[in-house]
């Protein structure tokens, strides 16, 4: 049986009863509202099928180099040979480069699914994102290539990260030293390249920041080559090895499935590359790859911590122990079902609300892509979603690892043992809050290009909006006293907001020192953001289900996460805004012998 519960219902509630997609899927696309149901339907009964078949022996059959080549488990390859077969991995993709075009809240909606199901295997399946930057980035005859990549199955990396530079992609010192027309020889050593060597496709697209010599400094200084595992002709036949070789397999806490590499071009033999384009304008074409991988990472995250807590909630359904609470001096009591005991509903509660608010964030962010494409007004849709997906990555990533932890405090010992999936699932999610940048960098992202450089317009459309929602019932509806509530947690998050920016002025009026109390307070600052968008996300989802609530048990559940979620989380956003409020700096004037 598999592991992967997904929760359907509530993805069909986001996508047609709270954004009403359906409304303009047909202006995005090839689909209508019944297709839409029919591919996440199928899509789900896949992920749970033959692509989750190799979530376990993928854990347990880590990945081994040997002579600089890495074989994936049978188990694996079948995975994704069937998600090959099934066409699922060109959803979205545009029908010129052979796909299905689809909005991008369907696309994500799908992702969750197979992300929730075998996030090991989904990292293999990158082919078509890269396909599709280089098809709208490169040149013609790199648009060729393109076509390539989806017609074979070829696939493809994203090269950044050097051993000495880490998170500093500006740092980096891999050269690209030309050899004619847009051919470059690649030099250099990279780092935590996922899939960056394995057996499952026939070649591999690596797309490589490096810097030409005499370039500025910093990520300006970049251009971005895509540079093949093996050479090949016009009409894809490969020819020679390329001189990029993995050089070590990095052993990690979890996904050990997923081929994560140590790259070295140039070692033996000349690593061709090809510059992107044929302009030097590396950092802006990688952030395209960067975005995407940001996003599927928050979506990975909350479809982790969904399957968590619904394999918790079955558990504690089934599980009997011990007598209920109101009867424990009763020796003759009988045992209840676990899900009886306040502190497991407790646990279980916390879960769900947030489980359904991960969902409820990267819905709208999401439906705010689609309003991109179809509004009158795109560039302030797009800010949005800009403004969005650090919260996205950075919130989703960190509470879930948080959850998954009480998912397994539910089974008990039997959720430390390999006999239930929890314990992957919190080695898997750990990385979430890792890579694609740090949650303190996507914070300072946050602050700084998100806000302060944007003059603080976005945030104050946003907070315009969740004000009219509030207003919209206070004193008349059945939310009214959580309405409330929500323009209190508002209230109090841009009181900490306009601390932090007090502090970032007067570092620019000629007292550096006051930006460490910004930075002090950054990531929690977005995790308040976070949290106001996600409460009036659910209060949204929970003013839709009212009226149906009383006659059925998944929107009393809907009303039910709403309120829980925000009475949970109103005291942490007002405890931040104190703390930021109180900051004196004191923490940066500590000696480092003192720590």
């Amino acid at each position: 049986m598999s592991h992967f519960r997904s929760n359907l219902r509530d993805l069909e509630f986001n996508l047609f009863e709270v954004h009403r997609i359906h409304e303009y899927i047909d202006r995005l696309g090839e689909v209508d509202r019944d297709t839409a149901l029919d591919i996440i339907r199928e899509i789900d009964r896949f992920a749970a099928e033959e692509w989750a078949a190799s979530f376990v022996d993928g854990d347990r059959s880590e990945v081994k180099l040997v002579d600089g080549e890495v074989e994936l488990p049978a188990s694996m390859k079948a995975s994704l040979n069937a998600l090959n077969e099934s066409g699922w991995n060109l959803i979205g993709l545009e029908p010129e480069l052979g796909g299905t075009s689809i909005p991008p809240s369907l696309f994500w909606a799908c992702q969750e699914l197979l992300l929730g199901a075998n996030p090991t295997a989904m990292f293999y399946g990158g082919g078509p994102l890269f396909a599709r930057v280089l098809s709208e980035e490169g040149t013609e005859s790199q648009k060729e290539i393109a076509k390539l990549m989806v017609d074979r199955n070829w696939g493809g990396t994203m090269v950044l990260t050097e051993p000495d530079a880490g998170s500093d992609v500006g740092a980096g010192t891999t050269k690209a030293i030309h050899v004619e027309g847009d051919t470059y020889h690649i030099e250099g050593v990279k780092r935590f390249i996922t899939a960056g060597e394995h057996d499952a496709t026939e070649n591999i697209i690596h797309f490589v920041l490096a810097r030409v010599p005499g370039a500025d400094p910093g990520t300006k200084g970049l251009s971005m080559f895509i540079v093949p595992k093996y050479l090949f002709d016009e009409e894809g036949t490969l020819g020679d090895r390329n001189g990029v070789v993995a050089t070590n397999v990095e052993k990690k806490m979890g996904l050990k499935g997923s081929s994560t590499c140590e790259m070295t071009f140039g070692l033996e033999r000349s690593a061709v590359g090809y510059l992107v384009g044929g302009v030097h304008d590396g950092i802006r074409q990688m952030f395209r790859v960067i975005e995407h991988a940001r996003m599927t990472i928050g979506t990975k995250s909350a479809a982790t911590l969904s399957t968590g807590y619904l394999n918790a909630l079955e558990y504690a359904k089934q599980r009997k122990q011990g007598a209920d609470l109101a009867r424990a001096t009763d020796k003759t009591a009988p045992k209840v079902e676990i899900i009886g005991h306040p502190d497991v509903r407790r646990m279980l509660m916390i879960q769900k609300a947030h489980a359904e608010g991960l969902r409820a964030l990267w819905s709208y962010a999401a439906y705010c892509q689609d309003q991109v494409l179809v509004s009158d007004d795109p560039e302030r849709w797009e800010k949005r979603s800009d403004f969005l997906l650090p919260l996205v990555k950075g919130y989703s990533s960190e509470k879930a690892y948080e959850l998954l932890a009480m998912s397994l405090q539910v089974l008990g010992g039997s959720g430390y043992t390999q006999d239930y999936p929890m314990e992957q699932y919190i080695r898997d999610a750990k990385i979430d809050t890792v890579y694609e940048g740090t949650t303190g960098i996507q914070a300072l992202d946050l602050f700084f290009r998100k806000i302060a450089r944007d003059q603080g317009v976005t945030v104050a459309q946003l907070s315009a909006d969740i004000t009219e929602f509030v207003k919209g019932g206070i004193g008349s509806d059945e939310l009214s006293g959580e309405r409330e509530t929500l323009a209190r947690m508002l209230d109090d998050a841009q009181a900490h907001l306009g601390v932090m920016v007090n502090h970032a002025l007067e570092a620019m009026a000629g007292s550096p020192d006051e930006i460490y109390k910004t930075g002090l307070h950054a990531t929690p600052l977005l995790e308040s953001l976070s949290e106001v968008v996600i409460a009036w996300q659910l209060l949204r989802h929970a003013d839709i289900a009212i009226p149906g609530a009383d006659d059925d048990a998944f929107l009393e559940g809907k009303v039910a996460s709403a309120r829980f979620f925000v009475a949970h989380v109103a005291p942490k956003i007002a405890a931040r805004r104190v703390a930021a409020e109180l900051e004196n700096g004191a923490l940066m004037d500590m000696s480092v012998e003192a720590f």
